[in-house]
């Protein structure tokens, strides 16, 4: 958005109301830029609201974050605001959940993107980071729950897809030795 505000052009941010971190009309880099976005609903049509802020001032671009929490139908309604508006849609989020799953949002923008750019994150050893790890506080890698759990560095962690199999494999204090219990086979008295 700075780069093409640098350049008198006119952009949209979009961020999800589901992030609920801070202030949610607002979206911070990595950096630590900064800029006001608009924020919308599960249930919101995106086309709609873009059209409508389109008529009252022409944009340039839309940059639309954390969009794994999209839905199917606003991913639709991303790509007939690039097709049918003309305007460049650039989308920013994780692939996966920290169970190594793919996100609603993300995977129907891995179908339907015309690109796909990774933004490099380093894990811990070095490697490229392409997964997360949910952390609780007693340090312990999260292996069940909600999908969607919201926060930041001190719930999550970037990791390479071979420390996140080791995060996965370790068995926490708490955990039994099989996940569903111990089966019992039919020949046993």
């Amino acid at each position: 958005s700075y780069n093409y505000q640098e350049r008198g052009m006119k952009t949209l941010i979009l961020a999800p109301d589901i992030d609920n971190r801070e202030d949610q009309a607002t979206v911070t880099s990595r950096i630590g830029l900064s800029a006001n976005a608009t924020t919308f609903h599960l249930s919101d049509n995106l086309y709609q609201v873009v059209e409508e802020l389109h008529q009252q001032q022409p944009l340039d671009c839309v940059l639309v974050d954390e969009a794994q929490f999209l839905t199917r139908e606003q991913v639709r309604q991303v790509s007939d605001i690039a097709d049918q508006l003309d305007i460049p849609v650039l989308t920013y989020g994780l692939r996966t959940d920290f169970q190594g799953k793919l996100f609603e949002g993300s995977e129907q923008l891995l179908a339907w993107a015309d690109n796909l750019v990774e933004i490099k994150t380093i894990c811990h050893c070095g490697s490229k980071a392409t997964m997360v790890l949910r952390i609780g506080e007693d340090g312990q890698v999260i292996k069940q729950g909600a999908q969607v759990k919201i926060g930041g560095n001190e719930l999550y962690v970037s990791v390479c897809r071979k420390h996140f199999k080791d995060g996965m494999a370790t068995r926490r204090p708490d955990e039994l030795p099989f996940p569903e219990g111990p089966t019992r086979l039919e020949n046993d008295a």
